[in-house]
């Protein structure tokens, strides 16, 4: 998008926001200036809510296993993708046992 571009979707917007705020502002009974700003005020608010939390920085180990998971993984199911009897519970401790898990 050119700088051009960028200018009249701004243009646009504001006249949009103008024809929105100035007859809640006449009907209200408030400033405008005083509306605008409330607006303004909760859009940020929101934009600051809506920002994702940072995510945990996963763990080597947690590397490892997920991958050691996802290679035996199949030694435990049926062709129909289903797990096996008792299945999952020996993917889990093999996947952990490559991992390298529990040294003591």
């Amino acid at each position: 998008m050119s700088p051009e571009e960028k200018m009249l979707l701004a243009a646009r917007l504001r006249a949009i926001a103008d024809g929105l705020l100035i007859p809640t502002a006449t009907l209200t009974g408030l400033p405008p200036s005083l509306v605008q700003g409330f607006v303004e005020g909760t859009t940020t608010g929101a934009v600051e809510a809506a920002k994702a939390p940072k995510k945990r920085k996963r763990s080597a180990y947690s590397r490892k296993y997920k991958a050691a998971f996802k290679r035996v993984a199949p030694k435990y199911k049926l062709k129909s993708g289903k797990w096996k009897s008792n299945g999952f519970k020996r993917a889990v401790k093999e996947a952990h046992r490559i991992a390298g898990g529990k040294k003591r």
